[in-house]
């Protein structure tokens, strides 16, 4: 959305739109002489920027060893049967996969749990491994030197966490730029992988359509370019044409309930797994946000969406015409918060409308903000040794606006004991549909997810218009 956008690009400390911008992909990808293998080190060293960059490895030794099988399964059916891969799933809600040339493949647990059969989950594995045999991943790796190389500017520049972010977001999404006809040979090659293996080759497009609703699932939240958010989607994109594509490619291999889907098995495996974001790093619920390893929260204002990115949180409200920002920053002790608002990095600051504030008890202060189409509050509070920034955008000042600022600050606390010992993560939990039934009462059931019935049916790959059936295993989302 637009609001999102202004907070990103108005405020100059706040962020620069560019940590977001990928790199765009050549048109055509020149003949190149076979490359050497890179060195054990640098390899390692992209993998744990990677690593960095989404929120660490998820640990969880059944699905380790259900992706080691697949993987197995699928690597004897290739054109490449001596190759080695190395499958690292990420904590990461996003849905998304990729590979580097080093035959390294990543999937997130975001993606795991979207997943309804192994089949589907060969599809993704297949797919990337197309992108390795095909030699696409060494655009990437180009890619990945580069972002290593603004990695140690910004290193060299005084280690600014933000500015080490910049450089790990533009890693990331180095990983998401294929061409589009790269991206239907990968299809096209990973069909028949699984095919061979004796999977479903009809898994792909299932997915694909899976994918695709998920992301306009998500599409209806406030949009933001956080890299830790891009999914599978966002770096192949599942265009109509990729869809009938992979199903044009599994009808030369099988009819569509022929070979492998074993969904059976592949659901009493996921069942438990950690659903959307992991509470060590914040978390969402409705119009709350909490963070319980800092010990703090607070409430947006009515008809606001949160997003938490790897940047800040960012709130939108209904229609576009109101947004915040929530981050922290490094300010000195002998700074105090009314000068620090007015140091410069934001700009048309009123000087004249600082205000020295204690919220909650905590030292804070809050200033306005002018631009041609936009007006901002901001406030610093601190919280400790940090201080925090709640940067609210609204086209029109008014008294709404101005409580809804207001109010949301005014929310701002330490989490009890209690709260912080209660916060833990989402989860998938497996079920059996009994007589009864129904796609509506079953997603009654799910917590802390937002348009519950929608979600409920993508995450079990229903049909807007379809039924749950008596004795099928589906999952919810549980606390």
């Amino acid at each position: 959305m637009a609001a999102t956008a202004v907070l990103c690009l108005s405020l100059s400390g706040c962020g620069d739109a560019s940590r977001f911008q990928t790199a765009a992909p050549p048109t055509t990808a020149p003949a190149k002489p076979p490359r050497p293998a890179p060195s054990p080190a640098a390899a390692e060293r992209e993998h744990e920027r990677i690593l960095a960059t989404y929120g660490g490895s998820y640990s969880d030794p059944k699905l380790e060893a259900l992706i080691s099988k697949t993987v197995d399964r699928l690597v004897a059916a290739s054109d490449r049967p001596e190759m080695a891969y190395r499958v690292t799933i990420l904590n990461s809600g996003a849905v998304n996969a990729f590979a580097l040339p080093t035959g390294q493949l990543y999937v997130t647990r975001g993606l795991l749990a979207l997943a309804n059969d192994t089949s589907e989950l060969s599809s993704v594995l297949s797919h990337e491994m197309a992108h390795v045999l095909a030699r696409h991943a060494t655009i990437r790796e180009d890619q990945a030197k580069q972002a290593a190389l603004v990695t140690r500017v910004v290193t060299d520049m005084g280690n600014d966490p933000d500015m080490t972010a910049l450089a790990l977001a533009k890693t990331k999404l180095s990983l998401a730029s294929f061409s589009r006809a790269q991206e239907l040979e990968a299809d096209g090659i990973g069909v028949g992988i699984s095919a061979r293996a004796r999977f479903d080759p009809f898994g792909a497009s299932r997915f694909l359509a899976s994918m695709e609703r998920n992301a306009a699932l998500k599409a209806g939240r406030a949009s933001s370019p956080d890299p830790r958010s891009q999914d599978f989607v966002s770096s192949h994109p599942a265009t109509p044409e990729r869809v009938q594509n992979a199903q044009a490619n599994a009808r030369q291999y099988s009819v569509p309930e022929g070979g492998e889907r074993d969904r059976e098995d592949y659901l009493s495996i996921i069942d438990g797994i950690v659903y959307g974001e992991d509470p060590s790093e914040g978390f969402v619920r409705g119009r709350r946000f909490l963070h319980p390893k800092l010990g703090f929260t607070f409430t947006a204002p009515e008809s606001f969406t949160l997003d938490n990115t790897a940047q800040a949180v960012i709130g939108v409200r209904d229609g576009g015409n109101q947004a915040m920002r929530f981050d922290v920053v490094r300010v000195a002790a002998e700074q105090s918060l009314g000068d620090y608002l007015n140091s410069g990095w934001m700009d048309h600051v009123d000087r004249s409308t600082t205000e020295e504030l204690t919220i909650n008890g905590l030292p804070a202060a809050t200033v306005e903000a002018r631009g041609d189409q936009w007006q901002f509050r901001a406030y610093a509070l601190r919280f400790g040794s940090d201080v925090y920034r709640f940067i609210f955008a609204a086209k029109h000042k008014s008294t709404e606006s101005e409580r809804n600022a207001r109010e949301t600050v005014g929310s701002f606390r330490r989490l009890t004991l209690e709260e912080i010992q209660a916060a833990r993560p989402l989860r998938i939990k497996v079920i059996t549909v009994q007589p009864g039934d129904t796609v509506e009462s079953l997603s009654h059931r799910m917590a802390g997810v937002d348009r519950p019935a929608e979600r409920f049916r993508v995450l079990n790959g229903i049909e807007p218009r379809g039924e749950v059936k008596v004795r099928e295993r589906v999952k919810i989302v549980v606390d």
